[in-house]
């Protein structure tokens, strides 16, 4: 009985674990890649696939009427500019994504492991400001406050000469080795571009599941030249590999469910060739066989219950120990975070919780129909 108990308790402790370390890990990553990149790109239409944005005219008339939708929150110009850092006798090629006032900084200041965000109250000092994040800092050997040059190719040469105002860590290596943060003005001033021309938006929906329902209807509202990019489309690798982590948790929810199973077909028989005798009285007494199926089933029942409680027990400690303390870590390098991170779902919990206790008593009523093989005279003679 108690190993019956214990089988239980492992199987649906490690099915709670296994559901909030899959949920906590898909919604980090996407938390990550989507608060650098924002849910939706809109650029302009044509056949540009470098990383330096093509121009066109910022839009009043389309921001008011895409923020009219409560699909979306945010609506913010950027561009992005290739360009080359060199400092202490390193270079490192980067990417400048250039942002103005009308950023949202909510992602980088949790994201900050030094200094600050990019202040635009000065635009002229804005300009000579920018962040880095710390895998690009820790291979050009700089830090918090160091200043560098960064070279722009194109015609004649450009460079500039940047203070660094923050360094973040977002942990994402697609990103980190990629992107720096500056100013939008600088890019349009070294591209000659019109005070009116920007490079792109950056779009944020309230519910991220919505996104291709939130690009589809912005399609609808676009200017004719340009066309809009979801995350999913911009990082399909991430995403899909993310989709297959549904995989395993299911491989895993079967196998768990497969030994809580089978620990309690192995201790029902256990009990019905335990209660041989009983069994025998029972039917002499006049006892249905259901009748007597049923007292093996609610014996069952507890014993389930009892398993399930201490389940329970199991995976909400350890994954309420896991978030408070982020005991358990992980390689940043493979799997974009420091820890183990972990979301709990009390949807997921409850349905856990009673597929597991409907889908044992199921197969249970199958061995519990020993009982009507058990004759009475047999029975009372077994000892």
């Amino acid at each position: 009985m108690r190993i019956a108990i214990i089988g239980i308790m492992l199987g649906l402790g490690v099915m709670i674990l296994s559901l909030a370390i899959v949920k906590g890990f898909k919604h980090e990553i996407r938390e990550k890649v989507r608060g650098f990149a924002g849910d939706i790109r809109i650029v302009k239409f044509d056949l540009n696939g470098s990383y330096e944005s093509s121009p066109f005219k910022a839009d009043s008339s389309f921001i008011k009427r895409a923020l009219k939708s409560p699909l979306i929150t945010h609506v913010m110009p950027f561009a992005t500019k290739p360009g080359i850092i060199k400092a202490n006798n390193e270079i490192e090629g980067v990417v400048l994504k250039g942002v103005d006032k009308s950023y949202d900084w909510t992602y980088f200041r949790k994201n900050l492991v030094a200094g600050n965000v990019i202040d635009f109250a000065d635009s002229v000092e804005a300009q000579k400001e920018i962040m880095l994040s710390q895998t690009t800092a820790d291979r050009l050997k700089l830090k918090l406050g160091d200043k560098l040059l960064m070279y722009f190719v194109q015609e004649p040469l450009r460079k500039r000469q940047f203070t660094i105002k923050g360094i973040f860590n977002i942990g994402v290596e697609e990103v980190d080795k990629t992107f720096v943060v500056g100013s939008l003005s600088l890019i349009n001033r070294l591209n000659n571009w019109e005070p009116s021309q920007i490079g792109e938006y950056e779009l944020r929906v309230s519910n991220f599941d919505e996104v291709n329902y939130a690009a589809n209807k912005l399609d609808d509202i676009l200017p004719v030249k340009l066309r809009s990019y979801t995350v999913l489309e911009d990082y399909p690798a991430i995403f899909e590999w993310l989709k297959l982590l549904d995989v395993n948790s299911v491989v895993m929810l079967v196998l768990m469910v497969v030994v809580a199973v089978i620990n309690m077909i192995s201790a029902l028989l256990i009990m019905i060739l335990e209660r041989t005798s009983m069994i025998g009285m029972f039917k002499a007494m006049g006892a249905t066989n259901w009748n007597i199926q049923k007292v093996f089933l609610f014996n069952a029942t507890y014993l389930i219950g009892l398993g399930l409680l201490l389940g329970n027990a199991l995976g909400l400690g350890l994954g309420f120990f896991q978030q408070q303390t982020h005991f358990f870590k992980l390689d940043q390098a493979s799997y974009y975070m420091t820890f183990v991170p972990v979301e709990f779902n009390l949807t997921d919990i409850l349905m856990l919780n009673i597929g597991t206790l409907v889908i044992c008593l199921l197969v249970l009523i199958i061995p519990s129909m020993l009982v009507s093989k058990i004759s009475p005279v047999k029975a009372i003679r077994f000892k």
